[in-house]
């Protein structure tokens, strides 16, 4: 019983740690200048409450700066 506990414990730590990881990842995104935007061929779009992001061809947002 006291095994199990124990890999428990250890297994969710390691699951915070790795969510911890990934959100920092996620929330740190790369910006991109409106110019650098439309040479890569995206589109300035407007953010409700959050300005304005380059949406590039592929799908992907990046904000402006």
């Amino acid at each position: 019983m006291r095994m199990r506990r124990i890999l428990g414990l250890v297994l969710a730590a390691a699951t915070l740690v790795g969510v911890s990881a990934v959100g920092a990842g996620a929330a740190s995104s790369p910006n991109i200048s409106r110019d650098d935007c439309t040479a890569a061929g995206g589109q300035i779009v407007s953010r409700p409450y959050d300005g304005y992001a380059c949406q590039l061809p592929d799908g992907t947002t990046q904000a402006v700066t």
